[in-house]
């Protein structure tokens, strides 16, 4: 259990007693038990769609969920997002690029990025109907946390050090715990939402396929900035989808 909480504390910041999931060596464990992380998440998101969704207006109830979304990781994943946009979009050398990622200054690129996701995700859950929404809510945060593991799968991480370095011991390790990923994503969004929740999940899964096929080709690989972009891709694409 100590390599989930280790997840837990990672991708949320909802607290753990006794400091539990801070150990370095049980945070190295703990890529497989990602998409349990994001599995857990999808159902308190879902719980509180249900409610938002009983009791308020449409839009007002998708900008809540949207919030709640971003509340739970703290924007960890939103600031890898406007980071990433800010350097893969500069135009410049690498090594340039990943200057600009680490600065902790917003740019132009970042506000564009972080503005047009949350809108988009915004108009996209206020469409749908009850059942639909409720539906969004759960699969948005398991695509997310899935497909990050993807991602991580298919590109090396190119940082001596930084927040995501702990998971890349062994790139070829990664594939197991992708694969797991995947299937989990696969029974979810089929028996959760039949063959529109499906296709929705396999674009989700391109748009992360060319998201880390702009990411090779820009910087050779991976940062924890987008690896975090990706998981807002993916959510984002999910819920257009739907």
């Amino acid at each position: 259990m100590a390599a989930f909480w280790a997840a837990w504390s990672f991708l949320t910041i909802i607290p753990l007693p006794g400091g539990r999931g801070q150990r370095a060596d049980d945070l190295a464990r703990s890529l497989p038990f990602f998409p349990l992380v994001g599995l857990v998440i999808a159902i308190l998101m879902a719980a509180l769609a249900g409610i938002f969704r009983h009791f308020l207006p449409p839009m007002l109830a998708a900008v809540l969920l949207t919030l709640c979304l971003l509340a739970v990781s703290g924007g960890f994943h939103l600031d890898g997002l406007a980071d990433s946009a800010d350097g893969l979009f500069s135009a410049r050398p690498k090594e340039r690029m990943l200057e600009i990622m680490r600065d902790s200054h917003i740019g132009v690129m970042g506000v564009i990025a972080i503005v047009m996701v949350l809108l988009l995700k915004v108009a996209a859950l206020s469409a749908l109907d009850d059942r639909r929404f409720v539906l969004a809510a759960f699969l948005m945060p398991l695509c997310g946390r899935c497909l990050m593991v993807v991602n991580m799968a298919v590109l090396p991480y190119i940082r001596k050090q930084g927040a995501a370095s702990l998971f890349y011991p062994d790139h070829h390790k990664l594939r197991l715990p992708a694969l797991w990923a995947l299937l989990l994503l696969y029974a979810a969004s089929w028996y959760g939402g039949g063959p529109r929740a499906l296709v929705s999940m396999l674009v989700s899964l391109l748009a992360v396929a060319l998201w880390a096929w702009f990411c090779r080709a820009r910087i050779g690989g991976a940062t924890g900035d987008t690896l975090g972009a990706g998981c807002e891709l993916a959510e984002m694409v999910m819920a257009l989808g739907l």
